[in-house]
């Protein structure tokens, strides 16, 4: 689920992420200092085990998302950069307790906290930068922002829930695993944006565009991430191909190839994802049936669609570079190959 180039990275970026970096990178400076600030404490355990996740190298998307529509919409003031670096830290937050819900042991590349420091460490410490992240907001003194970030915090852990509830369910519908995605992934997206606008008060009308914007930006993304685990090139992902299926999760390709499939090839879904039983070849034939039914060309499809709805959702606003930087990271959630 998570896209911190470190902005130095920023001429190795992809080509349609340049533009939003170039248009936040002193802002993203700002957040960097108060990221290392806020994650300090006198518990050794704590800054270890955050900063192991911190300096993990992903994108830092969601506070960029905040800092472009603040500046979408000609906000005047400073405190978006405090509201994106809350943004940030309720997103690794949920990074830490994901991990620890699918027992995960890789994250871009690296152990995960989890395999490290255990996993109440890592359940305590995404508890204290959540609320560090709060502690942020209180500090902004704008309502409207720490209900739309208290109300996404609230959303994702409903989420997580309702991916619990779900799990090796291979009679989940497209519709109720959308749902769960529209939780887990797209409410922090859909918040993020929404801030820039509403830090300044904005027209409603402005704020619903963003808060539809990131909302569909964030079903794409997490859609793309469903099909690269079984399609994607595990060096450039930072975890191996496949970590869904064995884990047993059901994305959509896998609610896809279930429903098309045969029966025989059902009872090789409620093998493997029900009942764990994976042998040596199962992945590749997984992959193979997700072919066979063009499962993963419909979850790109799918993926967008929901980026078509996100750039109709910007047009609203007049045509600036702001406006464009954040059509392009469209582009770049749902190209990308990583």
């Amino acid at each position: 689920m998570g896209l911190v180039i470190p902005l130095e990275g920023a001429r190795s970026a992809p080509e349609n992420l340049k533009p939003l970096l170039d248009l936040v990178s002193e802002d993203m400076d700002a957040i960097n200092r108060i990221i290392l600030d806020k994650a300090v404490s006198d518990v050794d355990m704590i800054p270890e085990l955050a900063h192991h996740l911190i300096d993990s190298g992903g994108k830092r998307l969601r506070p960029m998302l905040t800092l472009a529509a603040s500046k979408l919409c000609d906000y005047p003031g400073d405190k978006h950069i405090r509201v994106a670096s809350a943004v940030e830290f309720m997103h690794t937050a949920t990074l830490l307790h994901d991990d620890v819900v699918d027992e995960s042991g890789l994250r871009r590349g690296k152990k995960t906290a989890r395999m490290i420091w255990g996993n109440q460490a890592s359940v305590l410490v995404g508890d204290f930068l959540l609320g560090q992240a709060f502690r942020m907001l209180v500090d902004v003194g704008s309502l409207p922002v720490l209900k739309i970030l208290s109300n996404a915090a609230a959303i994702i852990a409903e989420g997580e829930v309702m991916q619990l509830a779900s799990a090796k369910n291979t009679a989940t519908t497209e519709d109720e695993y959308l749902a769960i995605i529209d939780a887990k992934t797209a409410a922090l997206f859909s918040g993020a944006a929404e801030c820039g606008a509403a830090i300044d008060n904005r027209p409603a009308t402005e704020q619903a565009a963003l808060r539809s914007y990131g909302r569909n930006l964030g079903l794409a993304f997490q859609l793309v991430d469903d099909a690269l685990d079984y399609s994607g090139d595990s060096a450039r992902l930072g975890k191996a191909i496949g970590d869904d299926f064995r884990e047993g999760k059901i994305t959509l390709p896998v609610i896809l190839s279930f429903r098309r499939g045969s029966d025989k090839e059902r009872e090789f879904w409620k093998r493997t994802i029900v009942e764990g039983k994976i042998e040596p070849d199962d992945l590749a034939h997984a992959v193979m049936l997700m072919k066979r039914h063009k499962a993963i060309e419909t979850t790109l499809e799918r993926a967008r669609s929901y980026g078509a709805i996100a750039r109709d959702a910007l047009a609203i606003f007049p045509d600036r570079p702001e406006k464009a930087a954040m059509e392009q990271v469209i582009d770049f959630c749902v190209q990308r190959t990583n």
